[in-house]
């Protein structure tokens, strides 16, 4: 028997379990599997969901959802509607509908998505893109005790000589 859930903790996997019940959580009848143990370099390009327990280098592009467990590792790209993670990722990440780490989930790279959450003890390092591009009027309205943090960074200065 083939376990969905091979190598996650009783929480992570009690967690995604609940996740899966979820009415339309799984779009179609395609499930990719990529198992506990499997090294996969490529790209992957299918639709629905995507359950990644094994090792991904390169690219994955769905519309539905992408599930990576407590084992899974992804390097490079993840494209979906809305992706899970209890695994280790160091990607650039975009999401149509939203990201979510659980527990134990670690994200080092870029997350472009609608709506991020994190779970305590999940990890992220670094850029996060929610699709905001001003605050508009809102910025003019600040109270007197906070400062634009863009008067406040330090201007480059050419030193002369340096550059020998």
């Amino acid at each position: 028997m083939l376990s969905w859930f091979s190598g996650s903790s009783d929480t992570a996997r009690d967690k995604e379990l609940q996740m899966m019940k979820k009415p339309g959580f799984v779009e179609s009848d395609n499930i990719t599997l990529l198992a506990k143990g499997v090294l996969l370099r490529g790209e992957i390009h299918v639709e629905g969901t995507v359950r990644i327990d094994g090792r991904l280098e390169g690219d994955l592009q769905t519309s539905g959802t992408v599930v990576i467990g407590e084992d899974g590792v992804v390097q490079g790209t993840i494209t979906a509607g809305t992706i899970i993670s209890s695994g280790k990722i160091k990607a650039t990440v975009r999401a149509t509908e939203r990201i979510q780490l659980l527990k134990t989930g670690l994200l080092v790279g870029e997350v472009h998505a609608p709506a991020f959450s994190m779970e305590d003890g999940a990890k992220f390092q670094g850029l996060s893109d929610m699709g905001v591009t001003s605050w508009g009027d809102d910025a003019q309205k600040l109270p007197g005790n906070v400062r634009d943090i863009a008067s406040q960074r330090p201007k480059a200065v050419a030193m002369a000589g340096e550059n020998a």
